[in-house]
């Protein structure tokens, strides 16, 4: 008897011209039917793509009737512009948001009023009470500017004790770390459900950038295998479907609550996995 598929959720990045736009539509319309939990919408350094992230959520939201979450950033930002993105997220009916610190911008001094993630879910709480479910970060691999292990398993749980209702990863191809985090979190007094971020691959150049910049491991014999394909497009798409989909179904098998795909904006490498992991409605 087939088992009924966990809560999954969808993140999209905000567009910026009528193209992107375009592919987005598209890329909602192929995903919606597989009816996720709520989608996430992310933001550039320090907000810096704000107006287009509150446009993309008020679509997503009133015309998709999706329970879009906005990513919100404390870097660069005083209490009082973050207070009035609250309350216009919160009379557009969003009710579920991404708390993150984000990264401040080259050239910007600043770093705002709240320094720290834990900082702002916490603000949050204060500005409007339980309205919003709060998802925040979390690194199974450690997070790139963390002292060590224990400092940014610390990090997390203040966020938590600040009064976030779970937590998505950065995405990883290791389940096992995910599962000792978990453990390593848990035994701190973290309750919350940590929903593992899963990213499709579909371009081994582009992942390798990402990569190195978030700190994600990808391990030696993924990069090894995905190399030999050299540019055979279909070749890689078929086995790092098979990989990914692996990787899901390990994560499920365990107890992972739900699965977070980062999708890029695209469809085709999410609903692959998706389809190869068996969640055909």
């Amino acid at each position: 008897m087939t088992q009924p598929m966990p809560p999954i959720s969808f993140e999209f990045f905000p567009p910026k011209t009528d193209e992107q736009r375009a592919t987005l539509e598209k890329t909602v319309a192929a995903l919606q039917p597989r009816r996720p939990q709520y989608v996430s919408m992310t933001f550039g350094a320090g907000g810096s793509t704000l107006s287009y992230t509150l446009e993309a959520v008020r679509e997503l939201h009133l015309r998709h009737g999706l329970d879009a979450a906005p990513h919100l950033s404390c870097m660069g930002g005083s209490r009082a512009e973050i207070r009035e993105l609250i309350e216009t997220y919160r009379a557009l009916g969003v009710k579920r948001i991404v708390a993150l610190r984000g990264d401040l911008p080259s050239g910007m001094a600043s770093f705002g009023d709240l320094r720290y993630a834990s900082d702002l879910v916490e603000f949050i709480r204060t500005e409007s009470g339980d309205h919003f479910h709060i998802e925040v970060a979390c690194y199974p691999e450690v997070h790139p500017q963390a002292a060590d292990a224990q400092a940014d398993l610390i990090h997390f749980k203040r966020k938590i004790d600040a009064g976030a209702n779970g937590a998505i990863t950065q995405y990883f191809y290791n389940p096992d770390g995910y599962f000792r985090f978990v453990e390593a979190a848990q035994r701190l007094g973290v309750d919350a459900p940590i929903v593992p971020g899963i990213m499709p691959i579909s371009n081994f150049s582009q992942l390798r950038r990402f990569s190195e910049l978030c700190g994600a491991e990808i391990p030696r014999w993924l990069a090894k295998r995905l190399a030999s394909y050299g540019d055979d497009v279909e070749a890689i798409r078929d086995f790092s479907t098979d990989v990914v989909a692996q990787l899901c179904r390990t994560l499920l098998e365990r107890g992972a609550p739900g699965l977070h795909f980062y999708t890029l904006n695209r469809a085709r490498p999410t609903l692959s996995v998706l389809d190869r992991l068996g969640a055909i409605d």
